[in-house]
């Protein structure tokens, strides 16, 4: 078992020039452009709501601010539904699906970003406009290109400005303007719905100051299509980054100091393990020697039959209910971690030899090598590709007050000292990755500084099928949510994760004021961001719980007949959870 998911963390640092680029996340029928019939998924190839694709009637793909607003006004002159997709939707809640695809020509309309990429950097001002649909890594290297850094963005660099921006997207760091790359954009613009007389769409320019721009930052496509985005940017710089392995028995207590000591501070907990790794992340000299980067193993391109084959395995486990296994694979991945790095070399190319790396910010602040691949062929791939039946999984993201993330960490640290073995599903992963972001003045941002907690695990092939140690993450998603008050990530989370949401945002009724105000018909609504927004948990049918769609009430929520009933939490005794009883089993 070690062996196998040790292959898949080695087998990640081959040279991706064999590899397959991530499919288009939008898909049509023999015209291939639009208009025979479209469907709509996510990288993951499910979303939380469900797991069916979104239907679409039509897609427009824009080249221009002018085509945006045009396909914007055929939307608004035919009452239609309209969403903005770009070409790497990594959004796991069902946001961009306007719905209606399956009633008609005129039901619904998808605009694409894909082929709206453009990008232009203001060296005198320090400044770069990106079209919405222009790729974080391409924005990042023009800037560096220019003698120029883009201070803050998220660590997957799979994703577009505009999507990045409308979800509250970050990396971490409680300094500055913070970790956020939504508090380092100065303006931005919006097409928005409009009346006949004004052409059916509309401009709206907005820059920092404006009325509206607290509305636009965080908008989630509630608003309109976000068509221009201009960040702000810094004097290019390098970063040194070291990774401190740590016993995590003092955690709760010094991760404040941690990340008032580091600028890009994080740290990935592993509970299983009993370990902490700091990482020591801050800005170095320009002539500081190095030219390092950072290439995150989980997400290099990956030998397709080593992902499918650590699939199996993880699967096996699952169905034997072996927890000795999963536990013996979380100790094999952070081995495998500490022993390269982690991912960060000292050069591109060259292996990871010791700390600390230093290189520049735009090969430093976030990775992605498999959502970029030189070439195509079927070898490798990103692991989670679902064409491939690769790795599948959760993934939670809940964002504290710090006083109530202390608080959060010794619940889990209780439950965990009651089932140990229990929190190494998770750890198979990349445990509880800690980040930092600042108060924002969006009004979908955070109120106040914040600490962010993500972690993956284990999501099954079948919707219907129970997970080891399910309980185990139930009350860890109802500790943080409901116990501890902790607010969801717009783009992230199980359903059940967003109950309640409006009340946890203090800007939420200046935002649905502003949306009324933009676009007052309702075009940009849909069924599935009303699940998101509307706070209000989804209706509760049999085995609801097992995909994260419900918090279980009733035993038929979970799988009696797998031997899982709902039962009360072992810390938090308000949660309700799924939990194996083979002595109930008839």
């Amino acid at each position: 078992m070690m062996s196998a998911f040790l292959l898949l963390v080695l087998c990640s640092l081959a040279p991706a020039a064999l590899s397959v680029p991530p499919r288009p996340p939008v898909r049509c029928g023999s015209d291939g452009d639009g208009d025979a019939g479209c469907v709509l998924s996510n990288a993951y190839g499910a979303w939380s709501s469900d797991r069916a694709d979104c239907p679409v009637a039509a897609v427009a793909y824009p080249a221009s601010e002018r085509d945006v607003v045009a396909a914007v006004a055929r939307a608004s002159a035919g009452g239609m539904r309209v969403k903005a997709v770009s070409g790497f939707a990594h959004t796991i809640p069902k946001l961009a699906c306007p719905g209606g695809g399956g009633n008609g020509s005129a039901a619904s309309l998808l605009i694409s970003t894909t082929r709206y990429a453009g990008v232009e950097v203001d060296a005198a001002a320090r400044t770069v406009t990106a079209d919405a649909g222009a790729p974080l890594r391409a924005v990042i290297d023009a800037a560096e290109a220019s003698g120029l850094s883009l201070p803050a963005s998220p660590y997957w660099e799979g994703v577009s400005v505009g999507g990045a921006v409308s979800t509250g997207s970050h990396g971490s760091s409680w300094w500055g303007r913070g970790g956020a790359l939504h508090d380092h954009v100065v303006r931005l613009s919006l097409v928005v719905p409009a009346g006949a007389a004004d052409g059916w769409a509309r401009v709206v320019p907005l820059a920092k100051g404006d009325a509206l721009f607290p509305a636009a930052l965080v908008s989630l496509g509630l608003l309109g299509v976000i068509s221009k985005v201009t960040l702000a940017l810094e004097p290019r710089f390098k970063r040194s980054v070291t990774y401190d392995y740590r016993d995590d028995s003092t955690f709760q207590d010094d991760f404040a100091n941690h990340a008032a000591r580091h600028e890009f501070a994080d740290i990935a907990w592993y509970p299983s393990q009993h370990q902490a790794v700091y990482r020591l992340d801050d800005r170095a000299p320009l002539n500081a020697t190095g030219d390092g980067v950072n290439d995150f193993i989980g997400f290099r391109s990956t030998l397709i039959a080593v992902s499918q084959g650590v699939r199996a395995l993880e699967t096996a486990l699952e169905g034997s209910r072996n927890v000795k296994g999963k536990c013996a694979m979380a100790t094999a991945e952070i081995a495998a971690k500490r022993l390269i790095g982690n991912g960060l070399r000292r050069k591109d190319g060259q292996p990871f030899i010791g700390y600390p790396v230093v290189g520049f910010q735009g090969k430093m602040q976030t990775s992605g090598s498999c959502a970029r691949p030189p070439a195509s062929s079927p070898l490798t791939a990103c692991a989670w590709d679902p064409r491939f039946k690769g790795l599948f999984f959760y993934e939670s993201t809940a964002i504290f007050s710090p006083a109530r993330f202390r608080s959060f960490v010794l619940d889990v640290k209780k439950l965990r000292d009651l089932n140990p073995d229990g929190m190494c599903g998770v750890d198979v992963y990349n445990g509880l990755l800690v980040r930092f972001v600042r108060r924002s003045e969006a009004w979908l941002g955070q109120p106040e500084d914040s600490v962010v907690v993500d972690f993956n695990y284990y999501r099954a092939a079948d919707p219907s099928a129970a997970r080891l140690s399910q309980d185990v993450w139930e009350e860890v998603e109802q500790l943080a949510f409901v116990k501890h008050g902790a607010r969801p990530h717009w783009a992230k989370n199980r359903m059940v994760a967003f109950r309640g949401v409006q009340g946890k945002y203090p800007g939420w009724a200046r935002f649905a004021a502003a949306k009324r105000q933009l676009d007052p018909r309702g075009l940009f609504d849909s069924p599935w961001s009303e699940d998101v927004v509307g706070g209000k948990e989804l209706s509760k049918d049999d085995g609801c719980a097992l995909d994260g769609r419900c918090v279980c009430s009733e035993d038929r929520h979970c799988s009696p007949g797998q031997g899982y009933y709902c039962g009360t939490g072992l810390v938090f005794s308000e949660a309700r959870v799924c939990r194996y009883s083979a002595s109930q089993l008839v």
